[in-house]
């Protein structure tokens, strides 16, 4: 590996794709099972690494979306339709960000070409 391509552990702490938690630390984090991770896991909203020994590890991305779904469980949605709910916002979200680039890109003048 050369420098620029070695990563430093600190950097590790700052990723949010990192996968830090263990599946125990993670459903203490929620404050849920390890079962309801691999409920999502089953409906695949959250597909966790594995280790070397294949344990299963959690991101800091992958907690928060554990605990939207968590959220709609607790409020009595059951957990496929929250999974499904989850999945539909992040997919409104991600085409709303779509459109506002494209019209920000509309919205420019157009750059002067050669006549």
């Amino acid at each position: 590996m050369t420098p620029e391509t070695t990563r430093r552990p600190a950097d590790s702490l700052d990723d949010d794709d990192y996968p830090a938690y263990t599946m125990g630390r993670a459903a203490d984090i929620l404050g849920t099972t390890p079962a309801f991770l691999r409920a999502l896991g089953e409906a695949r909203l959250i597909t966790p690494l594995r280790s070397e020994g294949g344990h299963r590890r959690y991101s800091r991305y992958q907690l928060r979306i554990a605990g939207r779904v968590r959220e709609l469980v607790d409020q009595g949605t059951a957990i496929d339709a929250a999974c499904r709910i989850v999945i539909l916002e992040d997919q409104l979200a991600e085409a709303q960000q779509l459109n506002e680039q494209l019209r920000r890109r509309t919205s420019e003048p157009p750059p002067d070409g050669p006549s």
